[in-house]
């Protein structure tokens, strides 16, 4: 599918082994989600725009391409996607953060908005929608829905473990947003909890479980 990547790197998939282990504790669960989410940031932002700015080197004065200021807007899905902020800010540390909160509607099972606080701007930035897990993509569809409600026009969605079934309907919802995965899992079992995956990430990362 056109604008999925499945990142295949031996350090993220080590990683990926570790956060999986149902005796990973709370810390080390948090830590590694951010270490995560820091590699998939590398690979997702590859094609960020660039403008040129002359340096002054102690030798001589360079032209060198930089990051315009501003220019990216992080969203994490509440609550999960609070762990993979800190990832993203390290390469972005100056990247203005919006929040939505979704809950999932235990008869329908399909998300519900409660919260939405996002920048200023954010016509003119690029939006990283972050949730460890893309599950059914019902959360991160509509959290791209309201994006675009706002305005938005440059969206990419990170995430840390995916169904192949919220790949999928993410993309057929959405065929312009750029979708990066760490892994793709097997299936989703009746639950809509993805298989093998890792458990609950909210719970994990918050020591909820």
């Amino acid at each position: 599918m056109n604008n999925v990547t499945i990142i295949n790197h031996p350090l993220i998939s080590h990683k990926v082994a570790l956060l999986r282990s149902k005796s990973t504790n709370t810390k080390q669960f948090r830590e590694l989600v951010e270490e995560i989410s820091v590699l998939l940031t590398y690979e997702a932002f590859k094609d960020i725009p660039t403008v040129s700015v002359s340096v002054e080197t102690p030798l001589e004065t360079a032209v060198q391409q930089t990051i315009a200021e501003n220019s990216v807007a992080i969203v994490p899905i509440l609550r999960a996607g609070l762990g993979m902020v800190n990832g993203v800010h390290t390469l972005f540390p100056t990247a203005k953060v919006g929040h939505i909160g979704m809950y999932r509607d235990e008869e329908t099972c399909t998300p519900r908005e409660y919260y939405c606080k996002l920048p200023q701007g954010i016509e003119n930035k690029i939006c990283i929608v972050l949730d460890p897990m893309l599950a059914t993509g019902g959360s991160a569809i509509a959290a791209v829905d309201i994006l675009k409600q706002k305005g938005a026009k440059s969206i990419k969605c990170m995430h840390i473990i995916a169904a192949p079934e919220g790949i999928k309907a993410l993309h057929q919802a959405h065929p312009d947003v750029q979708i990066y995965c760490a892994v793709q899992d097997r299936q989703l079992n009746g639950d809509n909890y993805i298989l093998p995956g890792l458990g609950d990430a909210g719970d994990r990362l918050f020591g909820t479980k």
